[in-house]
């Protein structure tokens, strides 16, 4: 992961067990899953200032559709 802020930080550890709620799995398989698709240094973190203004429900919804473009099974 790039240098991160603090805030960037926490957004991630925020976004990543609301996604394994979703998904249904451990937070650490949803971390190799974002890292894996370079979701998380290629979107979730340059977007931080976007992205943290929007509700949980949004997110999961865009990151999962965002996964699947990418080809992975979730």
């Amino acid at each position: 992961m790039s240098t991160c802020s603090e805030k960037e930080i926490e957004f991630s550890v925020f976004l990543i067990h609301h996604l394994a709620e979703g998904w249904k799995m451990l937070p650490a398989k949803v971390y190799q899953i974002l890292t894996k698709a370079n979701i998380l240094d290629e979107y979730i973190i340059p977007s931080y200032e976007c992205l943290h203004t929007l509700g949980a429900e949004y997110l999961i919804e865009d990151i999962t559709e965002l996964v699947r473009e990418k080809g992975v099974d979730i």
